[in-house]
């Protein structure tokens, strides 16, 4: 645990539930994984950085409140393994490991405040059409080429066409809405209303959110694809 830092404790067992699924995604695309936490005011925002998907994504958690006990304050980076580890589902509580030197994106979080809604998103399922589009047509490019032809430069180039078209009339590549997906945070549900998913913007930052988390880009940052496969 960090420098006697007391244990986070959840508002319930599916908060705790809910971030141990999102650093399982995390961890199935990289093992290394590291995550950086941020507590306060009654809340658990986890950062994470899914491998190869060049996006922040973000799980909030509702915390506890105790009467008598300090607040929980965090701010820190750590192996997300760990984190997953210490999480015990049943009493809502998770141990924060020790620092890690974080990844430079760590560093270089999307602000607090300012943020403004951005029209032109898609409904959830024109979003999600978009996303398995791009799919099926990366792995259609892919599969057309000769084998000897498969590199890794070839791959990107495909993949850096692709992944980085817009979503509907927005700046939002592709690529973010894909990452959704994967992490859980946007879903075939039936019946989903065009409301639960939203677009804001704040500076050069572009975040999708969700009612499961959200997904976050540098609207104009260099532009890039995803560079692998596509999975899941």
């Amino acid at each position: 645990m960090t420098a006697s830092m007391p244990p986070v404790r959840f508002a319930d067992a599916g908060e705790a539930a809910d971030v141990a699924a999102f650093l399982a995604r995390l961890i199935h695309y990289d093992k290394a994984a590291a995550v950086r936490l941020q507590a306060g005011g009654g809340a658990l925002a986890v950062f994470g950085r899914p491998a190869s998907f060049e996006v922040l994504a973000v799980r909030t958690a509702r915390l506890a409140e105790f009467a008598g006990e300090r607040a929980v304050e965090v701010d820190v980076t750590v192996s997300a393994g760990e984190l997953l580890e210490s999480v015990d589902e049943g009493a809502a509580t998770a141990v924060v490991p020790s620092a890690v030197t974080g990844p430079p994106w760590a560093g270089v979080l999307p602000p607090k405040g300012g943020w403004e809604r951005v029209p032109g998103l898609p409904s959830p399922a024109g979003v999600l059409r978009s996303v398995r589009a791009a799919v099926a047509e990366f792995r259609a490019r892919v599969e057309e080429l000769e084998p000897a032809k498969r590199t890794r430069g070839e791959l990107d180039r495909i993949g850096t066409e692709v992944w980085s078209r817009p979503v509907g009339d927005t700046e939002l590549p592709v690529r973010a809405a894909h990452a959704a997906r994967v992490l859980g945070f946007l879903r075939d549900e039936p019946g989903a209303g065009a409301g639960e998913l939203s677009l804001w913007a704040a500076g050069a930052w572009l975040r999708l959110r969700t009612p499961y988390g959200a997904v976050v880009v540098r609207a104009s940052g260099p532009g890039g694809g995803l560079g692998v496969m596509p999975r899941g």
